[in-house]
């Protein structure tokens, strides 16, 4: 558990791609406007909506960017981008979410506590589970679900994956590595992707505790599942050879100071 506020928390904006789930965005937009710590901006990155995803996200005050690049990937580094190179990004940290989420009232709190109690702390990743269905099978299959995320990524980046659906990270973080991830490949994965670029031995949380709700779009048809798999060997294979997981673990532990490789 994060540690007891003793200190100023830091300032949290909320990064959120959206592509014509207007409704969806609602919810979560309402989720955001009730959390115990309000975040210091929220900015939806409208990538090319043709319903009125912008419209709601302005009714709420957020800022809106514009994406014309088809895709999460290139939709979330212009989120991300928005944040980290504004002008008061300093100690900023940036928080990432679905439109389809729905978030608990001390999300942002719960975030901000995080790396209050971490200061070392680069990147913070939480799970979700399923609404829409009965309580017990949202848990139920979003443990499967997310387990094999994290346990398959997990082996094959040499630490915890971030999740994309529930996740956080210092402004600095991303100003060091927006240039290096694939933003305009749309069968990607930004959150493996993201993951990769920020190598093993950057020091990144799993919070078990900080839980978003999801609309369980991922697993409701074999194709959406199929879907998932295609795109996670595609973000996989674009990293290959150089990002081998023997490669990685090898980096993970080697001394500090070794100037092999």
């Amino acid at each position: 558990m994060p540690s007891p506020r003793t200190a100023a928390l830091p300032s949290v904006s909320v990064v959120i791609p959206c592509r014509d789930d207007a409704d969806l965005l609602e919810a979560c937009l309402q989720s955001l406007a009730q959390q115990s710590v309000p975040p210091a901006e929220i900015v939806v990155v409208d990538n090319n909506s043709a319903d009125a995803s912008a419209d709601v996200a302005r009714r709420y005050g957020a800022r809106v960017v514009f994406e014309p690049v088809p895709g999460i990937p290139a939709a979330a580094g212009a989120g991300y981008d928005a944040v980290a190179f504004g002008a008061d990004a300093a100690d900023l940290i940036i928080a990432r979410c679905d439109a389809d989420c729905v978030l608990p009232p001390d999300w942002i709190a719960r975030i901000a506590e995080n790396f209050t109690a971490n200061p070392q702390l680069e990147v913070l990743s939480g799970p979700g589970v399923f609404y829409g269905m009965p309580p017990w099978a949202g848990r139920l299959l979003a443990g499967l679900y997310l387990g094999a995320y994290f346990l398959a990524m997990g082996s094959a980046l040499a630490r915890w994956p971030v999740f994309g659906s529930n996740m956080a990270m210092r402004a600095g973080t991303w100003q060091d590595i927006s240039n290096e991830v694939h933003r305009d490949d749309a069968q990607m994965h930004d959150d493996v992707c993201l993951s990769f670029h920020l190598g093993p031995r950057r020091r990144c949380r799993l919070d078990r505790e900080l839980v978003v709700g999801m609309a369980p779009r991922a697993v409701q048809t074999g194709a959406s599942l199929s879907l998932r798999f295609r795109r996670a060997f595609h973000t996989l294979a674009g990293h290959w050879p150089q990002e081998y997981p023997w490669r990685r673990w090898e980096q993970r532990f080697r001394p500090v100071g070794d100037g092999q490789g």
